[in-house]
């Protein structure tokens, strides 16, 4: 039972990854895809019907952990109390520039909105991916589960690291141009004229950082916890994670290239699936690694919730998850295909 929420609480993370991870790119690129007011509008009409909803993801990912592992729930927030802090002021900050800019009709006042939105979805992204990197490198966790992780320390890995050091900024880094590529995929993909050409032009720039971090950080990964990739050599059949992953990347070279915006868009999210799932298969059966010492690492098996309480849940959350996926289905059917800028004051 405690392997099926494990699997529930990565499903549902990699979930938002893919759905709000397109409307955080789309804030990536807003300001250099889109050139003026009415481009602008057009990326955020592109994302508007659906980008509050996308959140719902994150936020059924930290119920669903608070639930199955309360332990690791207690532990991440109270040691990344800062760092979670300054990730729900961007959120707010980014709410704000898309809600607040078309408020008034000035020039100043919808290009600082404008500014705020992009700059609180770049920094959003940096930070899940820092935050992606502090997971597999480890925390400092002591013998009662607990830790503190301060900004940073020397910038280095070391067992007391900081929330920041070159392997996390590393992470950062690969968030940044993946969610990059996904959010022009997706603005291509709704869009046509000089905003779909500027955002496929991303496309093609974004591929390489993506391809030359991620290269880099198995690299790191295998030179700073080599332990991680023996799941792999234990159960060859998770290689499809990260054979996904390949495919994913080499999709997308290839179908930017030949002009099909859908096919890139679903190149992208399986590149997204299989690095998430390819790091979730390789930290099992952690859920919280000690740069301490392993033996204080949180696993599944010390920090689940008792069996009875996980099997009742289990049906609660399928119900939950039902009627979420079948609104869902409902909004993104809705609202397909390509969108224009509205002439009759409507939208944003």
């Amino acid at each position: 039972m405690e392997t099926l929420w494990f699997v529930l609480v990565s499903f549902l993370l990699a979930m938002y990854v893919v759905l709000d991870g397109f409307d955080l790119g789309a804030g990536i690129i807003h300001l250099r895809a889109a050139r003026t007011d009415d481009e602008r509008r057009l990326i955020l009409n592109a994302i508007g019907p659906v980008w509050d909803g996308n959140e719902v993801w994150i936020l059924a990912a930290g119920g669903t952990l608070y639930f199955a592992f309360p332990l690791v729930y207690a532990s991440s927030f109270s040691g990344f109390y800062l760092p979670l802090i300054m990730v729900l002021w961007l959120l707010i900050l980014r709410g704000l520039g898309i809600e607040f800019r078309h408020q008034v009709h000035d020039h100043l006042w919808t290009r600082f909105w404008d500014t705020v939105f992009s700059v609180a979805s770049t920094l959003l992204a940096v930070f899940f991916g820092v935050a992606l990197g502090n997971i597999i490198r480890g925390v400092p966790l002591n013998q009662e589960g607990y830790f503190f992780a301060p900004l940073w320390t020397t910038f280095t890995v070391v067992p007391e690291s900081g929330v920041l050091d070159w392997f996390t900024v590393l992470f950062g880094l690969i968030a940044f141009f993946t969610l990059s590529i996904h959010g022009s995929a997706f603005i291509a993909m709704k869009t046509a004229g000089d905003v779909n050409d500027r955002a496929r032009l991303i496309i093609r720039n974004a591929w390489w950082g993506s391809l030359i971090c991620s290269v880099a950080a198995v690299i790191a990964t295998w030179s700073i916890r080599p332990e991680l990739f023996h799941n792999f050599a234990t159960y060859p059949w998770g290689l499809v994670f990260p054979l996904a992953g390949a495919a994913g990347i080499a999709g997308i070279w290839y179908f930017s290239r030949q002009r099909r915006d859908k096919q890139t868009f679903l190149a992208s999210t399986m590149f997204i699936i299989g690095m998430l799932g390819g790091t979730a298969f390789s930290l099992y059966p952690t859920l919280l690694h000690s740069s301490k010492d392993p033996a204080f690492s949180l696993s599944i098996e010390r920090t689940a919730a008792q069996p009875y309480g996980l099997e009742v849940g289990l049906a609660w959350w399928i119900l939950g998850m039902a009627l979420a996926t079948g609104y869902f289905v409902y909004l993104y059917r809705s609202f397909k295909g390509k969108i224009s800028v509205p002439t009759d004051g409507t939208g944003y």
